[in-house]
C-alpha cells in the first residue's frame, strides 16, 4: 500500500502538516506510521478521504467528539455517516434560533434602555390548568399548574416520576408571585436558576425524571423554558403554531430527514427522549428563549398524553372556539379520554387580554 510522508499527505489532502499533526493529537486521523527515531508521520493514500472529510466537518463546527463518531460509521456504513451529520446540522440550527431570539432580545432592551423604557405593563391573563390520570396508567405522573404569571406542565417518569413533575413546577411557582413589571432579561435568568434548583432536587429522587414546558409573563414578553416533549402552542389570528421543540429520538430523525412526522407517531421509540430533568446525569440544558405575546393570544401546554392521540386539527378546532381556558382545558381532555386516555394527560391554557377583559380565573391542577 503507497505510504506518503505528512508533506505529501497533506498536499494531496490540502491541508498543512499542522493541522495533520492537530488530528492526530485529537484522535481524528492517526498515521499509518510514526518513524521511532525522527518521530516523522506517514500516512496511507487510503486516508485521504478520511482527512478530507474531518476537514469538512471541523470547518462547520463539529466538536470533536462527534467528528469521531462520524468518522467510526464513515467507513463500514456511509449512510449512517451522513444521517449522524443530518442530526448534528439540525441541532446546531435549533440552537442558533434559540441565540437569534435571545440576541434580538437583547438589542431591544438596549434600546428601551437608552429611551428609559425598562419596563411595560403586564396585559392580563386568564388561565385554567388540569390533569387526569388517564384510562390505562395505573399511575399518575403528569402535573400541571396555571397562575397569574406562571404556566407550566410536566410529565415524570421512573419509581418517582410523580414526585420529579411535582418539584419542577414547585421550583418554579415563586415566580408567579414576582413583581409584574420585572426587566424580562432578569425574568429569563431567574427561570433558569429555578430550573437549576428543580434538577437538583431531582436528583435525589433514584434515577427518576421529568420533562418540562413553562412559560412566565412579563410586560409583554413571555420567558419560555422547555425539555423533553412536553410541549408548547400558540394560536394567534386563526392559526397554531407549535412553539417548542421536542427533544426525542424520532424527532432528531425527523429534523434528519429519516423518518416523516406520520412514521414517527407509530414509531417503536417515540417516547424515548434525549433530554429531560434528571438531576444532571445527562448533562442536557433545556431551552430558554424569549417570546412577544400579544393581546388576542391563545397559550397551550399539555403532555404527550394530549397530542399523541389528539388530531393538530382538533387542538386547533378546541383553541379557536372555546369561550375561554376552563372551556378549552376540559374538552382537550375530554377528546383524549375519547381516544382511549392510553397515558397521563396535562394540559394548561391561557388567553392574553387587555387589561378591560377582566379579572384571572384559574381550576385547580
Amino acid at each position: 500500500m503507497d505510504r506518503l510522508t505528512i508533506g505529501a499527505f497533506a498536499r494531496a489532502a490540502r491541508l498543512s502538516a499542522k493541522a495533520l499533526r492537530r488530528y492526530d493529537e485529537l484522535g481524528l486521523l492517526t498515521p499509518a506510521s510514526v518513524d521511532p527515531y525522527t518521530g516523522y508521520r506517514y500516512y496511507e493514500t487510503a486516508q485521504l478521504e478520511r482527512a478530507r472529510l474531518v476537514a469538512w466537518l471541523r470547518r462547520i463546527g463539529m466538536p470533536t467528539a462527534r467528528i469521531r463518531e462520524v468518522g467510526e460509521l464513515y467507513g463500514p456504513d456511509p449512510a449512517a455517516a451522513a444521517r449522524a451529520v443530518r442530526e448534528y446540522w439540525a441541532r446546531v440550527e435549533a440552537e442558533t434560533s434559540a441565540r437569534r431570539d435571545l440576541a434580538l432580545f437583547l438589542a431591544d432592551q438596549l434600546i428601551q434602555q437608552s429611551e428609559d423604557s425598562m419596563t411595560m405593563a403586564s396585559p392580563t391573563i386568564r388561565f385554567a390548568a388540569r390533569t387526569d390520570r388517564g384510562l390505562v396508567r395505573e399511575a399518575h405522573q403528569d402535573a400541571a399548574y396555571a397562575g397569574e404569571r406562571l404556566l407550566a406542565v410536566a410529565d415524570g417518569y421512573g419509581a418517582r416520576g410523580a414526585h420529579a413533575g411535582a418539584a419542577a413546577i414547585d421550583a418554579l411557582k415563586a415566580l408567579d408571585g414576582s413583581p409584574a413589571e420585572v426587566r424580562a432579561g432578569d425574568l429569563l435568568n431567574a427561570l433558569e436558576d429555578a430550573v437549576h434548583r428543580a434538577d437538583t432536587v431531582i436528583g435525589g429522587l433514584d434515577g427518576s425524571g421529568t420533562t418540562l414546558t413553562a412559560m412566565v409573563w412579563s410586560g409583554s414578553r413571555l420567558a419560555l423554558v422547555h425539555i423533553g416533549d412536553t410541549r408548547a402552542h400558540l394560536l394567534r389570528d386563526g392559526e397554531l403554531f407549535r412553539i417548542t421543540h421536542d427533544h426525542t429520538v424520532v424527532q432528531s430523525m425527523i429534523d434528519a430527514g429519516s423518518l416523516t412526522e406520520d412514521e414517527a407517531a407509530s414509531h417503536p421509540e417515540r417516547a424515548m427522549l434525549l433530554k429531560a430533568l434528571d438531576g444532571g446525569r445527562g448533562g442536557a440544558r433545556p431551552d430558554l428563549r424569549l417570546c412577544e405575546a400579544r393581546p388576542g393570544d391563545r397559550y397551550l401546554l399539555c403532555s404527550d398524553g394530549l397530542f399523541t392521540v389528539v388530531a393538530q386539527s382538533e387542538v386547533r378546532r378546541v383553541l379557536a372556539t372555546a369561550a375561554d381556558p376552563d372551556g378549552a382545558v376540559d374538552e382537550l381532555i375530554g377528546l383524549a379520554l375519547s381516544a382511549g386516555g392510553p397515558d397521563n394527560i396535562a394540559c394548561a391554557v391561557a388567553d392574553v387580554a387587555t387589561a378591560a377583559a377582566g379579572a384571572p380565573v384559574t381550576t385547580g391542577a
